[in-house]
């Protein structure tokens, strides 16, 4: 409820776009679009890192999150791997060896692939 409703200042929300009442509105939402970076003029770096008690993780390094979907490449490397995985700043992180997978994965959505 708003600060005046119900008072001679009401004044009913109206569409930004077509200027109708809100609820009269049939104007598709606004969806921000986010431009990434093309894979191709990025170089990704794959190693496989020793952990605690002896658990390896393969981590892909080279990906900066303002100009990649790092969560929905995440998903996808996860999801082709079988395992699990996190974010950790800029580095993806998937249990297990999974190195030479993650660089065909890569490789083929166009990332360059570094040493």
């Amino acid at each position: 409820m708003g600060l005046f409703a119900g008072t001679k200042w009401d004044v009913p929300n109206r569409c930004e776009r077509c200027e109708k009442l809100e609820s009269e509105c049939t104007c598709p939402p606004l969806e921000e679009q986010k431009v990434w970076m093309d894979p191709s003029k990025q170089t990704a770096r794959v190693i496989l890192e020793k952990r605690k008690k002896g658990k390896v993780v393969s981590v892909v390094r080279g990906l900066l999150a303002k100009d990649n979907d790092l969560q929905s490449l995440l998903t996808k490397l996860k999801n082709s791997c079988g395992a699990g995985g996190t974010i950790d700043s800029d580095s993806l992180e998937i249990q297990g060896d999974h190195v030479s997978k993650i660089l065909s994965i890569l490789k083929e959505i166009g990332y360059r692939i570094g040493k």
